[in-house]
């Protein structure tokens, strides 16, 4: 009896064992770990992309900031155009009105002259009836021309003094008259070389104004890309952290239900280890032996990560006059008279000619003064070579609204770095097309 009832007590105990070793709730918490580790897996992607596409919008907002600024040079450069333009216009109503006077005096001038003509006849053909010098009227008579009459009548010595000072004071209208019409051909190719400026500058401020509005169509476009993809990004990652924290929940609840499935089982084994072992010594009145429930250990997973620095180039510097422009590249604009205050230069507003003192300035190479320059005097800076020579770094010429009225750096290859008035500073062809039609042949090595 008494091994009957010890064998029915280790029987109680070996079953209430295998219970507390084998939760009811195992395979639920497995199955749960496994998704939670393939969701930090899909997470751990997410959050790569996620940083990649933070990179992109930093990147994007770095080139929208460049957009920015260069929309407000461009709009800088419009304001200081259209007030050239309209200067430009003013000055050629100023310079025809001029024009206009000019044609008014020299009128006069000539009907003064005829009336002296008139004179000089009327005294030659009196002094002719009166027995005057043959000699002088032969002189007088033999002259090809009015001009040519009054310098022969001038150098005949028996003119009488009345003559003579009639002849002096025609010589000196005639005189004012070629100074007045020398300086109205000079007024007419200044206001002609305004016209062409005016023209160019038309054309070129269109283009500028077509330039600004695609540039901000563009930095519109990307806007509303960036606000789309930032929209994209934060409802992943919501999505993804609301998916996490339910997981992790559902997690801590079923193994809070476990833990209390365990101590209850082990309050139950307690409670029938004691029952048994009481009536193991009623029935044979000898101590019950209790056995200790075995428990299992769990080993906590382990992780690991791998850090990688983040590496980056130093970015390349300028080292000469053919490359140092290459910073003014999409950040600049060209403003007629432009890029000779610090601000102007500050801010990559440029002309052609101040672009090119620039450039030579960096790699310590003076150019004249800078509120002075101008492609007439780089023109005369340095030494005059053959186009055929040209190298890299020469300066060259061409002929646009005037003669050498654009200038630009020879960077080989058949082109040239400059401040183009379409584009601000940038490198063109001038081997095919346009700047091939412009280019005058004028190379200046400094």
């Amino acid at each position: 009896m008494k091994k009957k009832m010890l064998l029915l007590n280790t029987t109680v105990l070996l079953g209430l064992g295998g219970v507390l070793s084998t939760p009811a709730y195992a395979s639920t918490i497995q199955d749960m770990e496994s998704q939670k580790s393939q969701i930090q897996n899909q997470r751990q992607d997410v959050q790569s992309n996620i940083k990649a596409a933070s990179d992109e919008l930093t990147r994007l907002q770095a080139e929208q900031d460049q957009m920015k600024a260069q929309l407000e040079r461009l709009t800088i450069a419009e304001e200081e155009n259209n007030k050239k333009a309209q200067k430009t216009e003013a000055d050629i109503k100023e310079t025809s009105k001029q024009v206009e006077q000019l044609e008014k005096e020299i009128k006069l001038l000539q009907e003064k002259l005829e009336k002296r003509n008139d004179i000089l006849k009327d005294r030659a053909r009196s002094l002719q009836e009166s027995g005057g010098n043959v000699e002088y009227l032969q002189v007088l008579l033999g002259s090809s021309s009015f001009s040519d009459f009054v310098d022969r009548a001038l150098a005949v010595s028996t003119i009488v003094d009345a003559d003579r000072g009639i002849l002096k004071e025609t010589k000196n209208m005639q005189d004012e008259l070629k100074t007045k019409q020398a300086d109205v051909k000079s007024k007419l190719a200044s206001l002609e070389d305004m016209k062409a400026e005016l023209d160019e500058m038309t054309v070129q401020l269109a283009a500028q104004k077509k330039q600004k509005d695609a540039l901000a169509k563009e930095l519109k476009d990307k806007e509303a890309k960036n606000e789309e993809l930032k929209a994209s990004l934060q409802a992943k990652d919501s999505s993804l952290a609301n998916e996490q924290s339910t997981l992790e929940q559902n997690i801590k609840d079923q193994k809070a239900a476990e833990e209390a499935a365990r101590k209850a089982a082990e309050q139950a084994a307690k409670e029938a280890a004691k029952k048994a072992a009481e009536q193991a010594q009623k029935a044979v009145a000898a101590p019950a032996e209790k056995a200790d429930p075995s428990s299992a250990k769990a080993e906590a997973p382990k992780t690991s990560s791998n850090d990688v620095a983040p590496t980056s180039a130093p970015a390349p510097k300028a080292s000469n006059v053919v490359t140092v422009g290459n910073r003014w590249i999409g950040n600049s604009a060209y403003v007629f008279g432009g890029g000779r205050s610090q601000s102007d230069i500050s801010h990559g507003l440029f002309d052609c000619s101040s672009f090119v003192h620039w450039a030579y300035s960096q790699v310590g190479v003076n150019l004249g003064t800078l509120g002075s320059v101008s492609t007439e005097t780089l023109k005369h800076a340095g030494t005059q070579v053959s186009s055929s020579q040209m190298q890299p770094g020469d300066l060259v010429f061409f002929d646009t609204y005037k003669k050498d009225g654009h200038v630009g750096i020879y960077v080989g290859g058949g082109k040239f770095i400059g401040a183009q008035s379409s584009t601000g500073v940038a490198i063109a062809n001038m081997s095919s097309g346009y700047w091939k039609q412009k280019f005058n042949g004028r190379v200046v090595r400094i």
